[in-house]
């Protein structure tokens, strides 16, 4: 695989990947070069949290398995956050040395915000697709199905050229990004006041 970044490499890859009969339980870091191995793990945590949250919204499960998948869920998104700041960090890196130009417009969306919203929509046009091959499910629901998948390729299509374009003005010099921490407050048990007040030896203390 290419070093280099850019939209097709991140769409194939995204799409590939999901392609992975053992995908997202296979996990190949050690062969992925550099800013590739956060994009995969930002791709893998997307796809666990997006399998959890389809089985946390099963009707027929008891509620200790729904609360098993709610912190199954904030594991995984902390994790896909944590990816996309180490995608940027390494985007960053690579962009060493190429000073900002004086008219240089700062993007508030950062690429690995953008390959983190691409790597959904390869979530949500796969499973599409996996819609319109339904037959049993009837005709006007292939039929809508099909219509959506079509935007869903359209979104891609525009998030993917304004991808390229930040990459290209950023390595000449004409655009910068910023890494932007997520923070997340609610699994820091120093910041959740549920957790530290339970900690303190109670939650109903938190707030007093």
């Amino acid at each position: 695989m290419s070093s280099t970044v850019n939209a097709v490499a991140v769409t194939q890859f995204h799409d590939g990947e999901l392609a992975q009969p053992d995908w997202p339980s296979l996990h190949r870091l050690a062969e992925l070069p550099g800013t590739w191995r956060a994009i995969d793990a930002n791709h893998r945590y997307n796809c666990l949290l997006w399998q959890e949250e389809d089985r946390a919204r099963r009707i027929d499960l008891p509620a200790a398995e729904i609360a098993t998948s709610k912190r199954l869920i904030d594991r995984y998104n902390q994790q896909r956050n944590d990816a996309v700041e180490a995608v940027d960090e390494a985007l960053l890196a690579g962009l060493d040395g190429i000073e900002p130009g004086p008219e240089a417009r700062l993007s508030s969306e950062t690429p690995g915000a953008m390959i983190d919203r691409l790597s959904i929509l390869s979530l949500k046009i796969h499973h599409m697709r996996l819609q319109t091959e339904r037959s049993e499910a009837g005709h006007a629901h292939v039929q809508a199905c099909s219509a959506r998948l079509q935007r869903l390729i359209a979104q891609r299509h525009d998030l993917a050229a304004c991808l390229d374009q930040l990459l290209r003005e950023a390595r000449a010099g004409q655009a910068y990004f910023k890494v932007y921490r997520q923070f997340k407050r609610y699994n820091d048990p120093a910041l959740n006041p549920y957790l530290y007040g339970q900690a303190a030896g109670g939650a109903a203390r938190a707030g007093g």
